[in-house]
């Protein structure tokens, strides 16, 4: 695997870097001097042309794509906001599931008087909707979950996961325990998406945990 800025590439060609995102690090850079830090912000010092096209939470790891030009920049933010992708998580929950399959449909808002906070809101939410499935038992009573994301709200997967009582470990939003991991046990490790000619490919990365 190739490293440039101390990030790890998964896949580069003219259009497009497939980086895998350190747990902790932002996606692009945040407001003030000392949130600049970021993986767009490192990349750019390569590809100044380079955009992210989505992102990941800060304390999520994994696949985050980014755009080396224009055109490519215009493709693949339309694959995101038309769901003309494929992405899979796996987490680490808390809590035995009620079911091993499902879909949590529940809409999302900021909350707004606990940013960056998101809150389940029937009325003014945006529709959000996960499927889950439970592929593995973990020690203390924990559980590995394969998760797709079927729209791409801020915090879905961790707003859903603890709404249902299985809140992924290490989430400090959301109740996954403060002392329990150093990190969000959330990574983004498959990522389908169609190229500039129409054709899918997917990328994928390894689970760090």
């Amino acid at each position: 695997m190739n490293k440039i800025e101390e990030l790890n590439i998964i896949s580069e060609n003219k259009d497009l870097i497939i980086i895998d995102k350190p747990a902790g690090m932002l996606s692009v850079p945040g407001r003030g001097i000392e949130k600049q830090d970021s993986v767009e912000f490192r990349i750019k010092k390569h590809f100044p042309t380079a955009r992210a096209v989505h992102r990941l939470d800060m304390e999520t790891s994994g696949l985050i794509l980014l755009a080396k030009h224009l055109e490519a920049e215009r493709h693949y933010k339309i694959c995101f906001e038309k769901r003309h992708t494929e992405k899979k998580y796996v987490a680490i929950c808390n809590g035995e599931f009620a079911d091993m399959t499902g879909e949590i449909d529940f809409p999302l808002r900021s909350d707004w008087e606990n940013r960056p906070r998101q809150m389940i809101c029937y009325e003014h939410g945006k529709v959000a909707k996960t499927t889950f499935q439970v592929i593995g038992e973990e020690e203390n009573n924990r559980y590995r979950v394969l998760l797709k994301p079927i729209t791409g709200r801020s915090h879905q997967l961790r707003v859903h996961l603890a709404a249902i009582g299985n809140p992924i470990v290490g989430d400090r939003l959301y109740g996954g325990g403060e002392s329990e991991s150093t990190r969000l046990l959330l990574h983004s490790f498959s990522l389908k998406i169609p190229d500039l000619n129409g054709i899918w490919q997917e990328y994928k990365s390894e689970i760090p945990f």
